[in-house]
């Protein structure tokens, strides 16, 4: 029984001896061990709010990028319609313009046309009537053939003259 049983002596050196393992841990051991859990503690604290101004940080960011993002698309899509505009602008007025010079085309043409038409015609009737000469002369020679017949001829057309 003497094994389950401590003996005083025994207790009481070991009561001794805890108690100055406490007292020492206490007085040299306790305030440097205490006050390294409260840095350590302080750090980590620190150290969560760090991170938790970095993530607040980084939704000011990401919220900030999205608003450059929508900015810079709604820039785009007005550089867009304005180029669409522009584009359609130009093709209007080029459109008109062909049209104009079409129109003077046409005009110049129709006016080259009535010109030359008129030139035709001033050409045909000087044709014509340089033919008609030319078939009168023929037909006076061959009727005036003889002397007698040229002076009833003057003859006729003196009382002509004298008439009128």
């Amino acid at each position: 029984m003497e094994l389950v049983t401590p003996g005083i002596g025994l207790l009481f050196w070991m009561l001794l001896s805890f108690s100055i393992v406490l007292f020492l841990l206490k007085k040299f051991a306790w305030k440097p061990i205490i006050s390294m859990l409260k840095s350590r503690e302080d750090s980590i604290e620190s150290a969560l709010k760090m991170a938790e101004n970095a993530k607040k940080e980084m939704e000011d960011l990401k919220a900030g990028n999205e608003k450059i993002i929508a900015e810079a698309i709604s820039e785009r899509d007005r550089l867009m319609r304005e180029a669409r505009e522009l584009k359609d602008q130009i093709v209007s007025e080029a459109k008109k313009h062909a049209a104009a010079e079409a129109e003077k085309l046409i005009t110049a043409a129709l006016e080259s046309i009535e010109n030359e038409k008129a030139a035709a015609m001033t050409d045909l009737k000087n044709r014509v009537a340089v033919i008609s000469i030319e078939v009168a002369e023929k037909i006076l020679r061959k009727e005036l053939a003889g002397d007698e017949k040229q002076r009833q001829y003057i003859q006729e057309l003196t009382k002509d003259i004298k008439l009128n």
